[in-house]
């Protein structure tokens, strides 16, 4: 019989082996870093939304507390909320409607009207460290509210 010598056929399959593991380790890794980076730029992304978002709830919060209400003209308010953060105001009349005598205890023939305005507040959040450039990491929100002042009617011309 004839002796097989099975040493000398497996010289170098550990190395293979071993090289093949090392590439698929390495490309787990380097997914794994992609996966990581992009969802810190997401994070990044929600977190300018939300000052954003902020902003436009203090412009509108702000605009409101002022109480210039005009009937004649838009009321338009810029602020800076911070050194990142802007946002502009503005306070539109939109109509006004006589408020039904039974509403109120008044009489009858009280002329006391409702008047409707809409506020709008636009905000700007830049990304933070970049001196007034436009990233893609910027984010803006537009809030609304609908209110209405009740007070004398004011006489037609």
């Amino acid at each position: 019989m004839k002796k097989i010598n099975l040493q000398g056929k497996q010289n170098g399959a550990a190395l293979v082996v071993g090289l093949v593991l090392l590439v698929v380790v390495t490309v787990l890794a380097v997914s794994g870093m992609n996966t990581a980076t992009t969802e810190l730029a997401m994070a990044r992304n929600n977190q300018n939304y939300e000052n954003a978002f902020q902003a436009a709830e203090t412009g509108l919060e702000q605009a409101l507390a002022q109480g210039r209400f005009n009937t004649l003209a838009a009321v338009n308010l810029v602020q800076n909320v911070n050194a990142n953060d802007t946002v502009s105001s503005t306070i539109e009349f939109e109509d006004s409607t006589l408020v039904p005598d039974r509403a109120f205890s008044l009489g009858v023939g009280s002329g006391i009207a409702a008047y409707h305005f809409l506020a709008t507040a636009t905000a700007d959040s830049k990304r933070e460290g970049v001196a007034g450039a436009a990233t893609d990491r910027d984010a803006s929100a537009i809030h609304s509210q609908a209110f209405y002042v009740v007070g004398p009617e004011l006489p037609t011309l």
